[in-house]
């Protein structure tokens, strides 16, 4: 997160993924600290990392992983990726299978290169591929190589720019960002985004010592929308629900698949079932049609498999 702008409680509470009722106790009861201007409390984007740095579990993997409360006997899994539609998927599993999720918020390739080493069970990816113009196939067959997998579509969605309300500097291609008078916000390395906006440089025969504000980076859709919103940066690059929730406006650029891979071993055999029922079940589809921005058209169609 960037260390130069505040949140209010409102931004907060969507990041953190809590009520405001919430977020006003914890500030009661000194949790995190808070400053007015005006009448309006707002959250320093430092005392937002220290919180969210002192509550985090011990990590013995790179993986980051969020522990529910609470103690069960259910199988645990690690989930990976950021999309809200990842929590609806592990509240379905814990509902209606016997496994716990657990919810890892490392980027595509990191988390991509953990389940090559043997950590993770489901792995969210969109990583686009400049030289075919495909998400997420060409990155498995590198990585994972020799591995047998299943690649099942979890949703469509649009990724492209984060602009100011307006968008007044008429940013509507990535050529654009080589432009003096523009200042972008990047993502963190091995992110989906990071690796659309890198490869969308390389085709494009713009070099990131081109790109103004290249090397500034933020750790989640969320916090580069707020860096846009807040002008600390004329553009960013995201999905476009992150836009919505801070209310900026958004260019589209790309549809991208949202997918989930899964290692086809004899263990995992129940819970790639697990997940096929899932993304399957009209209750699921439902919900995550009321949350709009994302196509659901594909949703549990095996995209790729290997034996």
């Amino acid at each position: 997160m960037s260390k130069e702008f505040s949140y209010t409680i409102e931004e907060v509470s969507q990041l953190l993924k809590v009520s405001k009722l919430t977020l006003y106790d914890m500030v009661k009861k000194g949790d995190i600290p808070v400053f007015r201007v005006g009448r309006q409390m707002r959250i320093d984007s430092r005392d937002l990392d220290v919180y969210i740095n002192n509550h985090k579990t011990k990590q013995t993997s790179n993986l980051s992983v969020t522990v529910p409360k609470g103690e069960t006997n259910a199988k645990t899994i690690v989930i990976s990726g950021q999309d809200m539609v990842l929590d609806i998927l592990s509240k379905y599993m814990e509902k209606h299978s016997s496994y716990q999720a657990l919810r890892s918020y490392t980027g595509s390739l990191n988390s991509l290169i953990s389940m090559y080493n043997g950590k993770g069970d489901i792995v969210s990816l969109h990583m686009f591929d400049g030289d075919t113009g495909d998400y997420n196939v060409p990155y498995l067959k590198k990585i994972l190589v020799g591995r047998p997998l299943i690649l099942l579509n979890l949703l469509s969605r649009k990724a492209g720019f984060y602009v100011q309300k307006g968008n007044p500097l008429s940013l509507t291609a990535w050529t654009d960002l080589q432009r003096k008078n523009i200042k972008i916000v990047n993502r963190e390395k091995g992110s989906g985004a990071r690796i659309l906006l890198d490869e969308q440089l390389r085709i494009n025969n713009i070099l990131s010592s081109e790109v103004n504000g290249y090397d500034k980076e933020e750790s989640n859709h969320y916090s580069v929308a707020t860096a846009v919103a807040n002008g600390m940066a004329d553009v960013g690059v995201g999905i476009e629900k992150a836009a919505k929730m801070v209310g900026i406006d958004f260019v589209p650029l790309i549809s991208e698949s949202y997918d989930l891979v899964m290692l086809k071993t004899p263990e995992n055999e129940p819970l790639i079932q697990t997940i096929k029922d899932i993304l399957n079940s009209a209750h699921f589809r439902d919900e995550i049609q009321l949350l709009r921005d994302y196509d659901i058209s594909r949703t549990g169609d095996i995209v790729y498999e290997t034996f």
